[in-house]
């Protein structure tokens, strides 16, 4: 529970950043507020038309007594917000990624900056920003089929998919926001997976801190630029516990705090430790 605490924690340490980059921070919220008045629209469409969904969904319940019919169609409704509210919670942090990569890859570089003295200088440009959202997305859909599957179990079910939208959303969400800082240290998609199954409960209590601010009206917009500086750092800690240990293949090693003793005497910088060392690290 400590380390799922821990990974919540990173997200406020995310917000804190609104007092020493202010001006950067408040860039971020441009484009997740241009993508946020699209999703609320498609949010608003979806609301007008549940009652529809619903009777839709329960042509078996047509023979029903009123009372137990009307019970039918609520949960159906329930179960498709809850499935499109994940969907939407994925898909806006897909297309803000995308559409604001400049201004979100400002708040990246801000922030390892500040907590690193060095910005790695791998790859970070806008068509890996594209794939990660096009796998986000991607990620998505399955979360949101899964969390409707789930709302459909007799009693619990309602309850069971909001929870587990949270938990999988949570995820997904920490998994690709965390790409851009690993992935500027040449990091495979498959050693990201590892070093986050390394650390799953932190990296799982961060992303579902984010999913729940994201559920509350405007919070998606606000918590954006948080979750970016948050996931800096929760990358950081993937790295090893106390820091990243590196700011690229070619970067030199040092701990948080500032470049590596090997970059302030001029010695050749050491090279990345692979994601199975990282991992060791972390745990």
């Amino acid at each position: 529970m400590s380390d799922f605490l821990d990974g919540a924690r990173l997200l406020l340490r995310g917000w804190g950043f609104w007092r020493r980059r202010t001006s950067t921070m408040a860039l971020g919220l441009v484009p997740a507020a241009l993508v946020g008045v699209v999703m609320v629209v498609a949010i608003g469409v979806l609301v007008l038309n549940l009652g529809r969904v619903g009777d839709w969904l329960t042509p078996f319940a047509d023979d029903w007594t009123p009372f137990w019919e009307r019970v039918a169609e609520l949960v159906a409704q329930a179960v498709v917000l809850a499935a499109a509210v994940v969907l939407v919670v994925v898909t806006f942090t897909a297309l803000t990624l995308t559409v604001g990569e400049p201004f979100y890859d400002r708040i990246w570089r801000a922030v390892e900056q500040d907590e690193t003295g060095a910005v790695p200088d791998g790859d970070t440009g806008f068509w890996r920003g594209a794939v990660d959202g096009f796998a986000l997305m991607a990620r998505g859909l399955v979360v949101a089929v899964l969390a409707g599957a789930l709302g459909l179990v007799p009693v619990i079910g309602t309850v069971t998919g909001w929870v587990a939208g949270v938990l999988l959303t949570g995820w997904v969400l920490a998994h690709e926001l965390t790409s851009r800082a690993l992935v500027a240290r040449g990091l495979s998609r498959a050693e990201r997976n590892r070093l986050l199954r390394a650390q799953r409960t932190v990296a799982l209590g961060f992303g579902a801190a984010t999913q729940l601010c994201f559920l509350v009206p405007g919070g998606a917009v606000a918590t954006m630029p948080a979750a970016i500086a948050g996931s800096t750092m929760l990358a950081h800690r993937l790295l090893g516990s106390g820091g990243p240990d590196v700011t690229g293949r070619a970067g030199a090693v040092g701990a948080v705090g500032g470049p590596s003793a090997a970059g302030r005497s001029g010695a050749e910088p050491g090279p990345l430790p692979s994601a199975g060392d990282a991992a060791a690290g972390g745990r």
